[in-house]
């Protein structure tokens, strides 16, 4: 029997709806099946108030796709939509609750700091400044690990020079994978490098949830975020449910990519998550022949937007032929070069931006209602 989406529905049949009425796929609980070497992915629709109770109806959901012949293993989960007032357009949101009424967002246990680092728009070299920082905030002395949060273009696998899949313990936590001292996640760990990943909403911010919440972590003084570009599910996701210590922005220096940055620090203002620093990547370049320095996208940009935001400035990455050679390898300029003025770079924003969190206010993650 092939497995296929069809044959999974037909399987899921079988699980009794809310309240023991109907089945969830004929009570439309089921969103769209994703399946890839032989895993199964999907979340059930259910009332936010009814997760905790319908947490059974998730587990025998996911026994009876286990079950199937020629699944290896499945991903289920709880999610909610809140359904448009039809008085009022879907995307218009809700003034929010006082502070004091705000329900404070679970941790993830054994995590002490979760970073979220960002940008306002692709090709910023965002994912390699991510995993340059975990690396350096590891070398200064901190047990860290590194979320990628990008579901439809991970990038951590390649950048790590990981490959393989996560074990699973005891049928329900997955066991990180490691790396050079640091704990890794992503969903390209779990698919084909080559899969398309075309996901709506709810399966993003289900997939994501599971990464951070159903993964060993174990004790980690840092979670390093690598966010997907721009201002979407991921961000809104990670705001709503988790409570993020802070957001690192990192920007170009041009006027272009420093539009799209006003833009990522604009929406971590709106759900109230600190900006802890922007960082310049790409800041300026170095000959290697002759050595004089030019400025290819200019220069002093995302300094003069932190100063204009009252934001640290964390510093400049200069765009080198090495950082891009080991990230291309799976060998982060960290790592690769440790005492190389590159990795100096890295070390003293990662000194900054630690001493950053020392000096931060605590929080209360805010809740974020969209009706």
């Amino acid at each position: 029997m092939a497995l296929d989406k069809n044959t999974v529905l037909a399987a899921l049949k079988t699980v009794r709806g809310p309240d023991l009425s109907g089945n969830i796929v004929e009570d439309g609980l089921v969103s769209d099946v994703f399946i890839s070497d032989g895993k199964v992915y999907f979340s059930l629709n259910v009332p936010a108030e009814r997760a905790r109770e319908l947490e059974p109806m998730r587990q025998a959901a996911e026994r009876v796709v286990k079950a199937i012949p020629g699944v290896k293993g499945a991903l289920v989960s709880l999610t909610a939509e809140r359904k448009a007032s039809p008085s009022q357009p879907a995307s218009r949101p809700q003034p929010q609750p006082s502070a004091a009424s705000r329900p404070t967002k679970a941790g993830v246990p054994g995590i002490k700091t979760i970073i979220a680092v960002a940008s306002g728009k692709g090709g910023v070299g965002k994912s390699t400044t991510a995993v340059n920082l975990a690396l350096a905030l590891k070398a200064i002395g901190l047990k860290v690990g590194i979320l990628d949060a990008d579901v439809y273009g991970p990038s951590m696998p390649r950048l790590l020079g990981i490959s393989g899949r996560p074990e699973q313990i005891d049928g329900r936590l997955i066991k990180p994978m490691e790396k050079y001292g640091i704990k890794a996640m992503s969903m390209g760990f779990l698919v084909d490098e080559g899969t398309a990943m075309i996901w709506r909403g709810p399966m993003v911010q289900s997939a994501l949830l599971q990464m951070l919440r159903e993964v060993a972590w174990g004790e980690l003084d840092a979670l390093v975020v690598d966010m997907p570009p721009g201002t979407g599910d991921a961000q809104l996701t990670m705001a709503q449910q988790v409570p993020l210590t802070g957001a690192v922005i990192v920007s170009t220096p041009q006027d272009l990519a420093l539009i799209d940055a006003r833009k990522g620090i604009a929406m971590f203002k709106k759900v109230e998550v600190p900006v802890l620093g922007i960082i310049e990547n790409m800041s300026y370049f170095i000959a290697p022949d002759t050595g004089a320095r030019y400025d290819i996208f200019g220069h002093g940009g995302a300094r003069k937007e932190a100063a204009a935001i009252s934001a640290p400035f964390l510093g400049e990455v200069p765009l080198t032929m090495s950082i891009r050679e080991h990230s291309d390898a799976g060998t982060p300029v960290v790592v690769a070069e440790p005492e190389g003025p590159q990795a100096a770079v890295y070390k003293e924003i990662a000194t900054a931006l630690w001493q950053q969190i020392g000096t931060a206010p605590g929080r209360q993650a805010p809740t974020i209602v969209f009706e």
